[in-house]
Parts: C-alpha cells; structure tokens; sequence
C-alpha cells in the first residue's frame, strides 16, 4: 500500500465528515443518459487481474494527469488499485455506474433492490468513514460506500479485496 493511498483516505474521510455534519445540499440524483459502465470484469479495454505494467505499456494507466493517484485512459473517473502489480479494484466516480444503474447518487433503497443477497457492512464507531454495502457474486463484488441515503462511492474487483479495503480503509491515493 503506497502512502498516497493514505493520503486519499484521510481527504475520503473528511469528506464524509462534512456530508454526515447535518449541513444539507439539494439531494444527490442518479446520473442520466452519459454514465460509463463498470462491472465485475471491468471496464472497456480494462480487466481485473491485468499487470501495472501491460496496462502502462499499451498506453492506458495514466499518472500524468492533475489527480491523486493514476487513472485509466478513457476512463478518467476511474482510479485502479493495483496490488503485487495486479488490478485488484476499481474506483469509480461520476458517471460510472453498474450494468444494474448503481452510480453515485443512487438512494440506498435502490442498491438493496437491486442486490438483494448484499451484505451490510458498518464504519467503524468513531471514524469518519461511510458505511458499506458489498454486493458479492463469486470472486468478484460491488463495494458501495454510503452515507444512509444514497451512494456516494463505487467500488469493483476482487471481493477479498473489496473487503479489505473497507476493513482497512484505503483509496486509490
């Protein structure tokens, strides 16, 4: 785990502060018409499982860009999460969503709708971080991080994987 991802968690954490602090916005919506699709296999061009380095050599892991961490090219709003040189998860931000139209925004009633065998997974007492839902389906699962009302991050890849990271709470940084 590199120190930026660190970093992002503690930027992650404070703003969850700030949406949990009682202070209201115009409520979230789901993303219209434009979203992009993240799965259980990935993105477009884009697997689980591919290397750092094949991903860098055909021109898609991006670090040059103004960012926290690196993004897939074509795929800005997605950050990957590499562990032993191996695409482990996705993080995706606006206007990715599940083939299922989970994005962020969705009210969280929708996410258990949609995946009814989720299971749910609290921050810890005392934190700043968002609650969880991991939606599983064999090795692979949909992490969605939550405020009570809607998502507010997704997550994809390696189940094991997406679990230790709300465990352990890191980001893409």
């Amino acid at each position: 785990m590199k120190l930026r991802q660190f970093a992002f968690i503690a930027m992650l954490l404070v703003a969850a502060s700030a949406a949990g602090s009682g202070v209201q916005g115009p409520p979230a919506t789901t993303p219209a018409g434009n979203t992009e699709v993240i799965d259980l296999n990935g993105v477009h061009g884009v697997e689980f499982g591919d290397s750092e380095q094949e991903l860098t050599r055909r021109g898609i892991l991006r670090s040059d860009v103004d960012a926290c961490g690196q993004l897939l090219a074509g795929h800005e709003a997605v950050s990957p999460i590499f562990v032993d040189d191996r695409l482990v998860l996705l993080w995706a931000d606006d206007p990715m969503s599940t083939p299922e139209g989970i994005s962020a925004g969705t009210p969280i009633a929708e996410v258990w709708a949609r995946y009814p065998s989720a299971v749910r997974l609290r921050a810890p007492a005392g934190t700043y971080r968002l609650d969880g839902v991991l939606a599983r389906s064999g090795d692979r699962a949909y992490l969605f991080l939550h405020d009570g009302r809607v998502v507010r991050q997704t997550i994809a890849g390696y189940a094991d994987w997406a679990r230790r990271l709300f465990d352990e709470g890191y980001g893409p940084c």
